[in-house]
């Protein structure tokens, strides 16, 4: 694996990333704030720098993964992933102040986007 080759598919994965970041807050927004009410519309800088820096991780280890093991069970390796990212929020201890289709809606994004980062890097790195 090329060190171009793996900075492409990083690339790739950080903007799908970004794409996402702002889908989902507008999903979860429209479900979890009320109508009329006033909303923060931006996202928080560090979010920003989190999910590129996540897609670079994700990016190792599927690069990692394809190397060794092929690339022939992706979405199945990218839905654990994105299962051991989102599961933090099935167990939360303290009353959550969003409505319950605000957190599903929240965890499905979050699946979504693992699995399509993982289509992207299918197609970039195998």
């Amino acid at each position: 694996m090329t060190l171009g080759r793996l900075l492409v598919a990083w690339l790739v994965v950080a903007i799908w990333f970004e794409i996402a970041a702002y889908a989902t807050h507008y999903v979860v927004t429209k479900l979890a704030i009320p109508p009329g009410a006033t909303v923060y519309s931006g996202i928080p800088t560090y979010l920003i720098k989190r999910r590129a820096l996540e897609a670079a991780l994700v990016s190792l280890i599927a690069s990692l993964s394809f190397d060794s093991l092929g690339s022939g069970g992706w979405w199945l390796l990218f839905l654990l992933l994105g299962t051991l990212m989102t599961s933090p929020r099935w167990f939360v201890r303290a009353p959550d102040p969003r409505p319950q289709r605000a957190i599903i809606a929240d965890t499905v994004c979050e699946l979504l986007r693992y699995v399509v980062a993982g289509a992207l890097l299918a197609w970039r790195l195998s």
